[in-house]
């Protein structure tokens, strides 16, 4: 038995083809780097603030689980750290169990990332409805900007689990003894890197922002709470935070932040492929790379990690290649701590808490948020309670909540449909003229049934797989319901085929689907474009019209 598992438990470790990537370059992978650790300077500060354990965890967990999970992870584009998701998550079990039950989650939950990668569990996240991961965000955001409200207003935290009330009491202390000066900088800070990511976003206005927050506060002399020394360099590890009596209580927890870490890299790894050209992430060895780096993580203090989606952002965006670029992220952080702590520890707390009140404004992607609340009323109806919940209750909790009804609400539609059946079309289904154009690299796909989001994905892996082929006609008059997952998996498959060069052409839309088609930007750019048909011979004869023009035996030539 065991002999049959070595191969598999090879395959979750770096190979030679990692390596390789590494040569592909080098100069844009190390400036990649460079830009993400400026921009993930205050995010690690601010976020090892609000979770309860200080800037020194923020900056550890972005070192060591940044450098590890670029090493190990399964993508070659994705930065790990300290997140807004996790720090929700983490601020109860510290005021619970204190720091040591923080690192003790971390380290639990790290065994439970490593079991869940040697079980090949990172398959199945996939079916994660886009309304749940929209409303899942937008709720984050929520919370995240409710937990600055105190650094914010320069009022110490008050006490208590839920956010919504712990703010609430942090204005009824500001309101009994106004102090403008925190306010005024966190105000500052979330101003200027809004108005400057829409002015120049190539610019780290993040760490502009609170640079010139640092200045104003100390040669102005503000009575405002700052970091604080910040020892130069890493701890030692050490295990004597864990107390093992308490394991049993802190399970539940380690499970909620495993399950949180593996969705939100797992998104964020799916984010970076759609960003990207001809990436495509290994979803176990993800689960593997995050696994050991929150296991390893809470050694040197630093708080339970995942895949940040806004720095995997700029590292793309920088032109990243490899892994190499989130290494070299870890490594300028290495080089801060090690040789600028003292400047860092100026940094006024309100200047990190406008940072994160930023961040959790750009968390919010609004167009997207309207389009799916337009789109069907399920969806709608699932993104505001994912939200709703978020708030309310947990995240674990309110992703499995929203999961359940997605779920109950798909199968509704499924039921509803006349027909559910998936039918590749083959030759015998062909018409003779279809036959023909087969050998003039034209292929139609009949899509069956319903293209929710548990099947949507399916069909992305079979369309994207296609070869041979210079037009894709996909006859859409059988799909028996369509959801916002579904339109979106659609949009990425005819993006893919285009991208390599496929003309794809669209028949026989239904006039109930045209709606989310068109509110998701699917069908709208293609009609435009002349290529969306009532019925497939319209679409045959362009295409056969396409093939016999000049220009494109031209093409073909060349």
């Amino acid at each position: 038995m065991a002999g049959l598992r070595l191969p598999e438990l090879r395959s979750l470790l770096p190979g030679r083809e990692d390596l390789r990537t590494l040569t592909r370059a080098p100069r844009r992978d190390l400036t990649a780097g460079l830009t993400v650790a400026i921009v993930a300077l205050p995010l690690a500060l601010g976020f090892g603030i609000s979770s309860g354990l200080g800037a020194e965890a923020g900056l550890v967990t972005a070192i060591v689980a940044g450098a590890l999970a670029a090493i190990f992870g399964g993508s070659n584009l994705q930065v790990s750290g300290p997140t807004g998701a996790m720090t929700v998550v983490l601020v109860p079990i510290m005021a619970t169990h204190g720091a040591g039950g923080v690192l003790t989650v971390g380290l639990l939950a790290g065994l439970l990332l490593l079991l869940l990668a040697v079980a090949r569990a990172g398959r199945y996240m996939r079916y994660v409805p886009t309304p749940v991961v929209e409303g899942f965000t937008l709720g984050i955001a929520g919370v995240i900007a409710l937990q600055q409200i105190p650094a914010a207003l320069g009022v110490a935290t008050p006490e208590g689990e839920k956010v919504a009330v712990v703010a609430a009491k942090a204005v009824a202390d500001f309101a009994g003894n106004p102090s403008w000066p925190s306010i005024a900088i966190a105000a500052g800070v979330a101003a200027l890197m809004l108005a400057g990511a829409r002015w120049r976003p190539s610019i780290p206005f993040s760490l502009v922002a609170v640079a010139v927050a640092t200045l104003v506060s100390h040669f102005a002399q503000l009575p405002v709470a700052r970091i604080g020394a910040l020892p130069a360099g890493l701890p030692a590890p050490s295990l004597d935070f864990l107390d093992l009596s308490a394991l049993g209580a802190l399970a539940p927890s380690a499970v909620a932040v495993a399950a949180l870490a593996a969705l939100e890299s797992l998104l964020s790894a799916t984010v970076a492929d759609a960003m990207s050209v001809n990436e495509r992430h290994d979803p176990d060895r993800e689960l593997f790379g995050q696994g050991l780096a929150n296991l390893v993580t809470p050694l040197f203090g630093g708080v339970p990690a995942t895949a940040a989606i806004a720095r995997t952002a700029v590292n793309v965006r920088a032109g990243a290649k490899s892994r190499l670029a989130a290494f070299t992220h870890a490594m300028v952080l290495a080089v801060i701590v090690f040789a600028a702590a003292p400047l860092v520890a100026a940094i006024p707390i309100a200047a990190l808490a406008g940072v994160l009140l930023a961040t959790a404004v750009r968390m919010v992607e609004a167009g997207s948020v309207r389009a799916l609340l337009r789109s069907t009323r399920r969806d709608a109806l699932v993104l505001v309670l994912t939200a709703a919940a978020t708030l309310i209750l947990d995240l674990v909790t309110a992703v499995i909540l929203g999961l359940v009804v997605a779920g109950a609400l798909a199968l509704r539609a499924i039921a509803k449909a006349a027909r559910v059946e998936e039918v590749a079309l083959d030759h015998a289904d062909h018409a003779a003229e279809e036959r023909a154009l087969l050998d003039e690299h034209i292929v139609a796909f009949r899509l069956d049934g319903p293209l929710v989001f548990a099947a949507a994905h399916q069909f992305l892996l079979e369309l994207s797989e296609v070869a041979d082929v210079r037009v894709v006609i996909l006859r859409m008059s059988r799909v028996s319901a369509i959801d916002a997952t579904g339109a979106l998996v659609l949009r990425d498959a005819i993006e893919r085929l285009e991208h390599r060069g496929i003309t794809v052409l669209v028949s026989g839309i239904k006039p109930g689907h045209e709606k989310v088609l068109d509110e998701l930007g699917v069908a709208d750019r293609l009609r435009a474009e002349g290529r969306v048909f009532p019925d497939t011979p319209h679409a045959i004869a362009f295409a056969h019209a396409l093939l016999t023009s000049p220009s494109s035996q031209e093409g073909a030539k060349q």
